[in-house]
């Protein structure tokens, strides 16, 4: 299902071919993040026009809402988006550790909002504050109505900064669900990721890796980082972890990133990425474009500037004169400056389109740059 098609000399770089029961995704790829089944402020319509090869949906959302007796009636989350190519779902894991509790789950625990056992999780929805138990088959039973092309196991996201014996106990637990995971794993034509973690904890990362890869997964995927450390160390985790994942199976970075971040990955052997940067960052008015002149391998090579200070009140040229969109290349920054001014969610779709058709772009120019050797 993975097919490793070229390798740069100068890096770790590569370009992959990873087929799917909706279609095949050439790698470096980056997933628009479509949470509750749908890209905020856009149709899947527009994500064709824009060449989205795989979008990435949530299990512990979707589960709530629309919900999964809504789901099974299309026989699936395709046919109710109206989206033919591949999907990715996130186990959900990261939401009932991160949402129930705001961001204070370790303090919060001891309330039983959030109890943690070997055999899953007991959890509150924020939604309605009713309570759940999620376990390694629960979550691949969700995912399986969802219809995902790939799957990510249940695991624990520990806290970059967390202690050695924090890391140490939801690595033990991690562990253990992603082989619960690997024994239920279906004979459909769907894709079984598992996840490394570990925090800052070099060893814990690499026996992680070492662990999963003996139970021989689809893929890899390397969480728990862009969530407080440092790119430094964040590149520091890839440096040591990747070489110890498989280089005939697809490696996932969860949650990154900036455009110099997704770079600096493949160069470092990652192939696929998800964010919610371009779309969050665009509902703020902040745009994302490419300096012409500039290489993606350059320091400089894109720029970003907030549409909705005073400098743009006044500059009638076009948002994207380079856009496949006929908006983009016809309205003015002034005009969308306006739109955020009044509030008018037009202004919201607009930026959105833009900042995702950037993303989308730089990874056919890093593609490019492998293919040439120059990354």
């Amino acid at each position: 299902m993975f097919k490793l098609k070229q390798k740069s000399i100068k890096s770790q770089a590569r370009i992959g071919l990873i087929k799917t029961s909706h279609g095949q995704i050439i790698t470096p790829v980056f997933m628009p993040i479509a949470t509750q089944g749908a890209i905020k402020n856009l149709t899947t319509f527009e994500l064709e026009k824009l060449k989205a090869q795989i979008i990435l949906g949530n299990a512990y959302h979707l589960f709530f809402k629309p919900g999964l007796n809504i789901v099974k009636k299309t026989n699936g989350l395709h046919r109710f988006i109206n989206w033919s190519r591949p999907i990715l779902t996130d186990s959900g894991g990261f939401q009932v550790f991160s949402l129930t509790h705001k961001g204070e789950a370790r303090k919060r625990e001891n309330k039983s909002l959030v109890k943690i056992t070997p055999a899953g999780v007991y959890f509150q929805s924020v939604y309605d504050g009713s309570k759940h138990f999620f376990t390694p088959k629960k979550v691949l039973e969700i995912q399986k109505i969802i219809g995902s092309d790939i799957r990510m196991v249940l695991d624990i996201c520990s806290p970059s900064k967390c202690s050695r014996p924090e890391a140490e106990r939801d690595l033990k637990i991690t562990l253990a669900w992603a082989k619960q995971a690997r024994r239920l794993k279906t004979k459909d034509q769907s894709l079984l990721f598992a996840i490394v973690q570990g925090a800052l904890f070099k060893d814990l990362r690499k026996n992680c890796a070492k662990e999963l890869v003996k139970l021989n997964f689809d893929g890899y995927a390397i969480g728990g980082l862009a969530v407080g450390e440092t790119a430094k160390e964040m590149y520091h985790v890839l440096d040591y972890t990747v070489p110890e994942l498989p280089e005939e199976k697809p490696r996932y970075l969860m949650g990154v990133g900036y455009p110099k971040q997704i770079i600096e990955a493949v160069k470092r052997g990652i192939d696929m990425f998800d964010c919610v940067i371009p779309t969050r960052e665009a509902r703020h008015g902040r745009l994302y474009f490419f300096n012409i002149k500039q290489k993606i391998n350059t320091v400089n090579f894109y720029k970003t500037f907030n549409v909705k200070t005073e400098k743009y009140a006044n500059d009638f040229s076009p948002i994207n004169s380079n856009s496949v969109f006929l908006e983009l290349r016809t309205y003015s920054k002034a005009y969308l400056r306006h739109l955020f001014n009044v509030n008018e969610p037009l202004a919201m779709r607009l930026a959105t389109l833009n900042n995702l058709e950037f993303y989308l772009n730089l990874m056919i120019r890093i593609r490019q740059a492998i293919k040439n050797n120059k990354l």
